[in-house]
């Protein structure tokens, strides 16, 4: 069954039908345009929740840090900014791929549908004026047979009128016949006017308004096809994301089965442990038998707390009763023995690292002077005397601070094997030697000198060579990395990680075309180098 069959007669229910039928479809994408709005609105309420409470975390070196349920609280953070990134491309597709799409599509039918009802009303008007054509030769046809019967008429009667003359009477003939034959070409003229019209309203009716009724049908019925696959998409565009959103819920729970109380208690008292031991009981003290009887008579006057009566622990802190904030010194004095011996360690690996690089750069700094030496041209070896100079005043404060430290640590009274922070000792020049175990010398292998001269100065004028991978990642879907500074992938494709996530759902990593751009974190899964 099609309209042009069925509703020939029904042009203005058509029209209004296919109109009503486009207001539908800018309906749906008036809705769902406010949907990613919902989406878009929800998603940065859910990043800025995270971003908040990210925001009061302490940095690394904060105690908490190592609490498991701190770090799984962390995670949840991170998921829910991932969650968030979903929303935002669950939204991002929805005006890619319905709202885009149907606009454009809608445009497209709203010009085919105008141009078809201009047909249909060109035909319309083609067929009015033909009915004009056809009214106006059917009355001047009847106009002039009344006309030629009263000329007749009047013959006749002129005829049978004995005083009428013969030229009256044929004057009247004449006059008679002349009406009758264009009376006649009005009547022959009127026949074609009817047979053409006739003609061209069966075109109409059978050929020409059915025809252009069958193509508003078939654009109604590609406008309904459309609009029915764009209500799938509204629900398959959050169904392909629904996946990762459950990996997102399912790092939540593992977060939540992460956290371990019996470690959390280990972490506190590992860091929070005093080493003190605790107070001995305090000794009887009989006035009555004259013992110590200076030191009671100086007590007289003022009563004695709990912290006056610790007897042997008198010279002793007492931490377990101490309130008032103790003045931090260089030496960490005012920590509790076993703290103090670990933040002394922290410092002497800080200060064995610095002085490292001071040592490499001392030793760089004297490579270099030797190629300006040998070749001249290339620069002035007296320019790096201030460079050499500094480099050596730092090496030897930092000499002296790990010496310090080392004492104070030595102090401390380290527990077991001490750890030897003098992991290199520097001669005069800045290079340095490795100490064997027992504190020996051992020299090292050293290559060409002229070889490892060139070789890192050719390495210090080579063109920027392009950020090291820090490890690699695995897709676990298609990503389309249509947006700028995106770079699509396929499921199963092995990527170079350059930047980590920090924090906003996204990934850097480059192909091994050189190709660099950002993914989404929870699209792939990450190995870092360790």
């Amino acid at each position: 069954m099609d309209w042009g069959t069925e509703l020939w007669d029904q042009c203005d229910i058509i029209e209004k039908h296919t109109q009503s039928g486009l207001e539908l479809v800018e309906k749906y994408v008036k809705f769902v345009k406010e949907r990613t709005e919902i989406e878009q609105s929800y998603a940065k309420q859910l990043r800025n929740l995270s971003k908040k409470y990210n925001q009061k975390r302490s940095n690394k070196d904060e105690p908490d840090c190592r609490l498991s349920s701190y770090q799984s609280f962390v995670d949840i953070l991170n998921e829910m900014n991932d969650y968030a990134g979903q929303r935002e491309l669950i939204a991002e597709n929805m005006i890619m791929n319905i709202c885009i799409d149907l606009t454009k599509y809608l445009q497209e039918l709203k010009q085919e549908r105008k141009t078809y009802l201009l047909e249909a009303k060109k035909a319309q008007q083609s067929l009015e004026s033909t009915y004009k054509q056809l009214d106006n030769s059917k009355k001047r046809f009847e106009r002039e047979w009344r006309e030629a019967e009263r000329a007749a008429q009047y013959a006749e009667k002129t005829d049978q009128d004995i005083n009428a003359t013969k030229a009256d009477v044929e004057k009247a003939k004449q006059q008679a016949h002349m009406r009758a034959r264009v009376a006649e070409d009005c009547k022959n003229d009127y026949a074609a006017q009817l047979q053409k019209y006739n003609k061209e309203q069966s075109q109409f009716y059978f050929n020409d308004m059915p025809l252009i009724f069958n193509k508003l049908q078939d654009l109604d019925e590609r406008r309904i096809r459309k609009l029915g696959h764009g209500y799938i998409l509204f629900s398959d565009t959050e169904k392909n994301v629904m996946p990762i959103i459950g990996k997102c819920l399912e790092g939540i729970t593992k977060a939540g089965t992460n956290v371990n109380e019996k470690n959390d208690t280990m972490v506190i008292i590992e860091q929070n442990k005093s080493g003190f031991e605790r107070p001995g009981d305090i000794e009887f003290e009989d006035y009555s038998q004259g013992i110590n009887r200076a030191s009671s008579d100086s007590s007289l006057g003022t009563p004695k707390g709990p912290l006056d009566l610790l007897g042997k622990n008198k010279s002793k802190n007492f931490w377990l009763f101490k309130r008032n904030k103790p003045t931090v010194t260089e030496d960490f004095g005012h920590l509790p023995p076993e703290q103090r011996r670990k933040r002394l360690q922290h410092k002497l690996e800080e200060i064995s690292k610095e002085l490292q690089k001071e040592a490499d750069q001392s030793e760089a700094l004297g490579k270099m002077k030797d190629v300006y030496e040998k070749n001249p041209q290339m620069g002035d070896p007296a320019s790096l005397a201030t460079q050499i100079s500094q480099t050596s005043q730092n090496i030897e404060r930092l000499r002296g601070e790990l010496n310090k430290y080392e004492t104070w640590l030595s102090e401390a009274g380290v527990r077991g094997d001490t750890l030897r922070y003098r992991a290199h000792s520097f001669n005069n020049n800045g290079a340095h030697e490795v100490l064997s175990p027992d504190g020996a010398h051992s020299d090292e292998s050293t290559p060409d000198p002229s070889q490892a001269i060139y070789a890192e100065f050719d390495d210090d004028f080579e063109d920027e060579e392009p950020a090291a991978p820090i490890g690699k990642c695995t897709a676990m879907y298609n990503f389309p990395g249509a947006s700028e500074g995106t770079i699509s992938m396929q499921e199963g494709e092995v990527l170079a990680v350059v930047e980590e996530d920090k924090g906003d759902g996204w990934t850097r990593v480059r192909r091994h075309n050189g190709d660099e751009g950002y993914i989404p974190t929870s699209y792939v899964t990450i190995t870092l180098n360790k």
